[in-house]
């Protein structure tokens, strides 16, 4: 009589295979619950990143506006921008406070005459080169340049009987005699209406370097003053500017010669 063979292990072995080819969803209720999990907070990441879109960013238009100002002060004087550096030159009336005749050397009076004229014109030429564009922090829009400028006037000329003939007796009795100043000065001017095509200014008070012709009586023909003036200036393309001023120069007075005067004109300038 055969023994019984125990079919125990192999039958258990079948069955566990059996159950994972027909059930396959049991053995991955624990993963399964895991990726729902996921997509849940991947979902819930997209919303709030939708949110995180659809909200408005809030702009600082000041901080905006500031940059804008800075690259208008960067572009170039070619392309429509102002530098605050220009050479200019100019030209008008010159008038002085009065006039040098009677002196030694611009005439002797007599039959021939007196050099009595006091007004003339001028031109000249100069250079504004910028220092601040704001007043050193203390005020917006309001630029502070620094101008240099030379200025040649004529006040009077005359044919006139000749000083200098008369005490040496060398030359033509009666000669013209030029009444003429050489300016050259430096001064602070104010510019106002940053951005605006019309910009008036103001020198609240320059330094004067005078070189007179004829010498004064007292043989000197150097004097120094001081200048106040008052302008604007019109952008009219790109670098391009014309202006107006009138200036008044007072003079120190130490010759015996009166060397004020005043000058009113116009000037054309050449940004860069």
């Amino acid at each position: 009589m055969r023994k019984a063979r125990n079919f125990t292990p192999r039958f258990m072995v079948t069955a566990f295979v059996a159950g994972v080819f027909l059930c396959p969803s049991g053995f991955s209720l624990a993963a399964g619950s895991s990726v729902d999990d996921r997509i849940q907070k991947l979902e819930q990441r997209i919303e709030q990143m939708q949110k995180q879109v659809q909200q408005p960013r809030h702009i600082d238009w000041e901080e905006v506006e500031k940059r804008l100002e800075k690259l208008e002060r960067q572009q170039p004087a070619s392309q429509g921008g102002e530098t605050g550096n220009m050479v200019f030159f100019r030209g008008g009336g010159a008038f002085a406070t009065g006039d040098r005749s009677g002196e030694v050397l611009t005439d002797v009076g007599g039959a021939s005459g007196f050099n009595k004229g006091d007004n003339g014109y001028y031109i000249g030429a100069g250079l504004d080169l910028v220092l601040s564009k704001d007043v050193w922090g203390m005020l917006s829009k309001t630029w502070v340049l620094g101008e240099i400028g030379v200025e040649y006037k004529r006040f009077n000329s005359s044919t006139v009987r000749s000083a200098t003939s008369t005490l040496t007796g060398v030359g033509n009795l009666t000669t013209k005699v030029e009444i003429t100043q050489l300016t050259v000065s430096v001064s602070p001017k104010i510019l106002f209406m940053e951005g605006s095509r019309l910009r008036p200014w103001i020198i609240p008070v320059g330094l004067d370097f005078h070189v007179i012709s004829p010498p004064s009586g007292d043989i000197t023909v150097l004097d120094v003053g001081a200048q106040f003036a008052v302008g604007a200036q019109y952008r009219v393309w790109k670098a391009l500017h014309i202006g107006v001023d009138g200036r008044f120069h007072l003079a120190a007075g130490e010759t015996d010669t009166d060397n004020s005067f005043g000058t009113v004109g116009g000037y054309m300038g050449l940004a860069f």
